[in-house]
């Protein structure tokens, strides 16, 4: 989901797991010469879902990485059955509230509707959670700082490698 810190916090855990951190929007943006705000605004989010997919695909055929997908992404159904069978997968679940508080100055988002912002996130959300539940882990991160989460991360990642 939008504005839970994926790439804040994938970059932190990577830096303590010693890997490359990879964020797929930003990989997108370089690619595109655009924001996504742009492409979507440009070449629409049908364009868009097609190039994320394409640039995740090949990010999750490498190893040794922390990803930062995309908050539409895990609902591609090619996506999301990649990330089950390569990795780990961790939905970082925050409370519509501190998504509201995170987002409300943002303009970059091409999703919300600025006008009825907690009506988009509200409903953003509803849409994708039946696919973040497929995820390896739920972390919720309404209690948790930055710190706190990641050290969920690294201890569920740990434990996971240890049942392989």
């Amino acid at each position: 989901m939008m504005g839970v810190g994926k790439s804040t916090i994938g970059k932190k855990l990577a830096k303590r797991l010693k890997r490359k951190f990879v964020d797929i929007d930003k990989i997108i943006e370089i690619k595109e010469k655009n924001t996504i705000k742009e492409i979507f605004e440009n070449k629409g989010e049908n364009y868009f879902r097609k190039i994320e997919k394409k640039i995740t695909l090949k990010e999750l055929k490498k190893d040794n990485l922390v990803i930062a997908l995309g908050g539409g992404a895990f609902i591609n159904s090619s996506i999301r059955r990649e990330v089950k069978n390569s990795c780990l997968s961790f939905w970082l679940d925050l409370n519509i509230s501190s998504i509201l508080l995170r987002l409300k100055n943002v303009k970059k988002r091409p999703l919300l509707d600025e006008n009825k912002l907690e009506e988009s996130i509200n409903e953003i959300y509803s849409q994708r959670k039946k696919f973040y539940n497929e995820s390896n882990f739920r972390i919720k991160c309404n209690s948790k700082n930055k710190e706190e989460t990641i050290h969920k991360i690294i201890k569920l990642y740990e434990g996971s490698r240890n049942q392989i």
